[in-house]
Order: C-alpha cells, then structure tokens, then sequence
C-alpha cells in the first residue's frame, strides 16, 4: 500500500468510487487549480481510497450590535456583502462559509438566506493542522 499523489489515470476508479458511494453530488472537477491537495491511496496496484482539498474561505463577521438602527446595519451589511463577494470571484474563490454562533444562527440565518446564503445539509467537522 502506498500514499501517493493523483494522476489524470485514476479518473475512471475515482468516478467509480463516487458513484458506489450515492451521495448525490456532482463528481467534483479534479483539474480546479482550487484542489491544493490530491492523494490516492494504491493498493494491489489500484486506487483503493482517494482525498482531496479544495480551498474555500470561512466569513468572519465583525459589527457592534449596539451601533446603528436595525436598518442602517442592513444597508452596511448589504453594502459589505457585496464588495466581498466580487473581491471573492475576482480572487477565483469557489464558494464561502460561514458559521453562526447559535444565539444568532436562526435570525440571521434567515437574513444571510436572503443574500443568497444556503443552510448546508452536511454536517461540518473541523480538524486543526
């Protein structure tokens, strides 16, 4: 068995992996300069498990709640949101996350759903480096 770096001649065992496993989302573009990291594991000459890392960005939100009316902290947040969001495209950023502390996450998540924001399904899990 040996950890090793992804090559164009893996594709066909990875779509199949993926499609073994159901999960129900588009085989990811594997040549997107976003993927930092490519490894397969091979064993008995074949790839048996693969893992890669596709760069995205986490939001961090900074305002005092205390400062403005409700309304003039949405045409701020309005405002904010969509500089970022071209600054993001502009830089090549696939997509953006971000996670609500839960004493705000349903009201503001309501307001992040109008920008766009969707909730996403999958259970999150981070791991430091």
């Amino acid at each position: 068995m040996q950890v090793r770096a992804y090559t164009d001649a893996d594709l066909e065992s990875l779509r199949a992996m993926h499609a073994a496993q159901g999960f129900g989302y588009a085989f990811p573009d594997l040549a997107d300069p976003l993927f930092l990291v490519r490894s397969v594991v091979e064993d008995e000459g074949r790839p048996r498990m693969a893992a890669f890392l596709r760069l995205t960005a986490e939001a961090y939100l900074l305002a005092d709640p205390g400062e403005g009316s409700p309304r003039q902290r949405w045409r701020w947040l309005l405002a904010l949101h969509e500089s970022v969001r071209r600054e993001a495209a502009a830089r090549g950023l696939a997509d953006v996350q971000a996670f609500l502390p839960p004493r705000v996450a349903h009201a503001f998540g309501r307001r992040l759903g109008s920008l766009g924001w969707r909730r996403d399904p999958w259970t999150c899990y981070t791991r430091q480096v």
